[in-house]
């Protein structure tokens, strides 16, 4: 159903305590097939919060600082004009990738296509099973990638569970043909060490280049032993994809120890996690830049050899990042946003005990250039309204709205809804719109929320861990010049130059 959504101004008094090729996917039209999705691919299980927590919750919503439970609130600058609720694909939904009328949206059981022509009301084109968390996503031409980060049988979309430990698993990259949108086919699968968490394409005009972010070794794992330093490179032709294949291992995080030279985490930096490996890249073609967020790390690489990236600067931030996620460059390539995931997606962290500056965004300035470029801390940002201690809230995936000479970016922040914001200002930051749903739970810490919040072709797409799809409209004279700006395609960790 279509939610219908309330205006409300929200107050912030809140202050709550802490081998595949030629295989078919199996295609859904009612009922999912005999493929079991990996249990530990499932939204994470309900946390009980204490008695007065729950009771400061249901306060909350009484007064009316937060929004009910499944209450839809927004500021006036924001719509939300349709939600498709999830199908027979049940697990949770995770990233976006947009190609002309179509948008794609991952989920842990699978992949679902979308018509959005008329972005008032999707139409589902395609479902397809193919289990294996969390299917980041990811199109270029007439190809689609999904990474697989859990342990399984084998490379196909009817694979079990089965144990890292066992040398025949398989975690790596799938690669599909989507010439045909109904009837997407299975050409391709690339085994990666420690599996593929997400991924990022390095496209040029005969072959696209995946980097390969995965994270978390473990001597007992056959395929995924420490050290992890750096991220698999994968070369997929595209006249011929089944040859796809890794081409190479770049270390980004040279070292001496067993796990490289990345950040030591605890007990050396209490609270900040050990990097093993990266969580997300994203890529700036047109300035040969990369910028990774690996775990307690973020760097800024060349990529003017795609097969051979090259970090140009590494910072850290041991006393308000936790795990460094993701990131994201600014049109004219001189600022990159990191976030910060604290607590893994899972926790409530948008209140007043953890505060303004953890489980944020950090921006940074790219000072200088070329390979003596560096990157210079200038702020943090964070929602500024309060969730309930039973809301997974902490900052997530974003995306650029392309507005010359402003530096603009919608983002996701799991139960805290999708925000606005604006840092033309590196120092000073600031939301400018907003859309959230009230607590799935006031009982209970439940997972859900926005996971990737993106902007494409005049629209805002959210794809909603338990709501399903979600589309806004923004109307605010300062986003309006973006409605120009027309995308043949986007994946937003392969960022384009929208100008260009």
């Amino acid at each position: 159903m279509i939610l219908l959504s309330v205006s409300r101004t929200r107050r912030r008094r809140l202050g709550v305590a802490a081998a595949a090729g030629g295989l078919l996917a199996a295609l859904l039209t009612a009922a999912p097939a005999v493929a079991i999705p990996d249990p530990g691919d499932s939204p994470a299980a309900a946390k009980d919060v204490s008695r007065s927590d729950q009771a400061e919750a249901r306060a909350a919503i009484k007064s009316g600082e937060i929004p009910g439970q499944d209450e839809v609130v927004h500021s006036a600058n924001i719509k939300h004009v349709a939600n498709i609720p999830k199908d027979v694909l049940s697990g949770t939904n995770s990233d976006l990738a947009f190609q002309g009328k179509y948008a794609f949206a991952g989920n842990y059981d699978g992949f679902r296509i979308f018509d959005i022509s008329n972005p008032k009301a999707p139409r589902t084109v395609a479902q397809v099973l193919c289990p294996g968390s969390q299917n980041d996503i990811s199109v270029s031409g007439d190809l689609l990638f999904l990474s697989t980060d859990s342990s399984r049988s084998d490379s196909s979309c009817n694979s079990t569970t089965q144990p890292a430990t066992e040398k025949s698993s398989w975690e790596g990259m799938k690669v599909f043909d989507i010439s045909d949108k109904r009837n997407p086919r299975y050409v391709a699968a690339v085994e990666t060490a420690c599996g593929s968490h997400t991924h990022t394409l390095v496209p040029d005009r005969k072959n696209v280049y995946v980097y390969v972010s995965s994270y978390s070794p473990n001597a007992a794992y056959p395929d995924c032993r420490p050290p992890h330093d750096g991220i698999s490179v994968i070369k997929v032709p595209r006249k011929a994809p089944h040859k796809a294949a890794v081409v190479g291992f770049p270390v980004l995080f040279p070292g001496e120890g067993p796990d490289g030279g990345g950040n030591p985490g605890a007990p050396t930096n209490p609270g900040v996690s050990k990097t093993t490996g990266c969580h997300d890249i994203t890529v700036l073609p047109s300035k040969d830049l990369a910028a990774g967020a690996c775990m307690g790390d973020g760097i800024l690489f060349s990529i003017k050899d795609p097969e051979r990236p090259k970090v140009i600067d590494r910072v850290q931030d041991n006393v308000n990042f936790a795990f460094w996620h993701s990131a994201t460059f600014n049109q004219k390539a001189n600022k990159v946003v990191f976030t910060d995931e604290l607590g893994g997606g899972g926790a409530a962290t948008c209140n007043a005990e953890i505060g303004p500056n953890r489980g944020a965004d950090g921006i940074y300035d790219i000072v200088g250039k070329g390979d003596r470029s560096k990157l210079v801390f200038r702020s943090y940002f964070k929602i500024p309204r309060h969730q309930a201690d039973t809301e997974n809230c902490v900052a997530h995936n974003g995306s650029l709205i392309p507005v010359r000479g402003r530096d603009l970016m919608v983002q996701a922040w799991y139960q805290g809804g999708i925000s606005v914001w604006d840092f033309t200002n590196s120092s000073k930051p600031k939301e400018i719109a907003y859309f959230e749903r009230g607590p799935l739970s006031t009982d209970q810490l439940v997972t859900g929320g926005s996971w990737s919040a993106y902007y494409y072709n005049g629209y805002i797409y959210s794809n909603d861990i338990a709501k399903g799809f979600d589309v806004l409209k923004i109307d605010d004279k300062r986003t309006d010049a973006a409605r120009k700006v027309h995308m043949k395609e986007l994946n937003v960790q392969t960022q384009p130059d929208y100008f260009d």
